[in-house]
């Protein structure tokens, strides 16, 4: 799982969550839109290909430093490399236009992240249970 987020708050209860689930998904933390499309989109052939096999979800906030979550989505399914990578949009917004943007941009799923700690870990433990033993991946 790739995890996109900056709030410090939200990566201690999502690393929690990915801790207490089970299921042993890997994940790898990054905090903004540039450095996700950076890895991403690797210019090291090896390295790119490794991560998209690996990779079994995107776990997206919407609100990112330099690149918005929007965009990042935008730029993973412009690329016909990476327009299969699932991608859930994990967000605090609960917009209407947020949510029907990410939908009309391929999103996969959008979560919207519960105020509440134990909910907040429900969620997280039943996205990651769901795309790592539920979902059939085609990335390889």
């Amino acid at each position: 799982m790739l995890l996109v987020e900056d709030s410090q708050e939200d990566i201690e209860l999502t690393s929690f969550a990915l801790g207490s689930s089970g299921n042993g998904l890997k994940y790898l933390h990054l905090r903004d839109g540039v450095a996700a499309l950076r890895f991403i989109f690797s210019k090291q052939p090896l390295r790119q290909k490794r991560a998209r096999q690996a990779l079994k979800v995107i776990l997206l906030d919407l609100k990112l430093p330099k690149v918005n979550g929007l965009e990042v989505l935008r730029k993973i399914r412009a690329d016909e490399s990476t327009k299969m990578i699932p991608v859930v949009m994990f967000s605090s917004s609960m917009q209407r236009m947020d949510v029907a943007e990410a939908y009309s941009l391929g999103v996969n799923s959008y979560v919207v992240k519960p105020i509440e700690f134990d909910k907040y870990v429900q969620k997280v433990s039943a996205i990651s249970s769901y795309w790592s033993a539920v979902n059939q991946n085609i990335i390889a």
